[in-house]
């Protein structure tokens, strides 16, 4: 649609750029506001918060990179133009996960009542950002005759131009947006810590296995033709995630009969 959001000669702000650093933006008050209602130090959500964002642009990035090696092999420079697009977010996500836990454990702070309360701050960032990649074309849709097909003809744009294609961008958007709906309307049920945290994980990556049959950008496949790097690793999420939210419900009920 519109990759540049403002330039000034040859200084340029992309629109993805600016709208990925507004979902990190956003999700970091939300989270530092949660967390104060749940008495905990606004100072320490915030800066778990910043950590956990650099580790995911990096994360991000990193398995994008890996997946399309080759590209990145014959044009090594492009491997830092991050403003073009070019994330992946399970790629992000474990690396903040990872560089989170670390963080909690030295800070003494609980590790699943911190993880609801940044999961729906997670869900809101990527319904913000998932726009971004809109505007810049990247993580296109397929082709499609649907009426509310998106038409690329920016020529700075990432997807093909001329050929209807699916929204997926906007869709994985409304995805993201409804799981944070439902993740700020189950918090105030929750029953065991942790609870959020993995109902997100159960959620974002049905959603996202399903999404990633209507993409047509190449991202690379786990199982050629059938699998996607994306779908492989939705699948252990979600196996995790119900297994966690299963084991954490039963000893929660085991705790409240005794």
């Amino acid at each position: 649609m519109h990759p540049v959001l403002l330039e000034f000669g040859f200084f340029k702000i992309f629109t993805y750029g600016f709208l990925v650093a507004t979902g990190f933006f956003v999700a970091i008050l939300l989270g530092a506001s949660r967390g104060k209602q749940e008495g905990m130090g606004p100072q320490k959500i915030v800066d778990l918060c910043f950590y956990s964002m650099i580790s995911a642009l990096v994360g991000a990035r990193l398995l994008y990179i890996i997946v399309e090696y080759e590209y990145f092999m014959a044009a090594p420079l492009e491997i830092f133009k991050i403003w073009k697009g070019g994330l992946v977010f399970y790629g992000g996500l474990i690396l903040a996960v990872a560089v989170s836990i670390i963080y909690m454990k030295r800070h003494d702070l609980p590790v699943w009542k911190v993880g609801d309360v940044l999961a729906p701050s997670i869900a809101i960032g990527q319904a913000i950002g998932r726009w971004g990649c809109f505007f810049a074309g990247c993580c296109y849709g397929v082709k499609t005759d649907a009426p509310w097909a998106i038409t690329f003809s920016d020529p700075n744009s990432l997807a093909p131009l001329g050929i209807p294609l699916h929204p997926t961008q906007v869709y994985s958007s409304l995805n993201a947006f409804c799981i944070f709906l439902f993740l700020i309307w189950l918090a105030k049920r929750k029953t065991f810590d942790g609870q959020i945290v993995w109902t997100y994980g159960v959620l974002y990556s049905i959603g996202r296995f399903i999404l990633e049959f209507f993409r047509g950008d190449d991202r690379g496949y786990a199982v050629e033709g059938v699998l996607s790097t994306s779908q492989f690793i939705g699948i252990f999420v979600f196996a995790l995630s119900v297994f966690m939210l299963f084991n954490m419900s039963r000893k929660k009920a085991g705790v409240s009969t005794r």
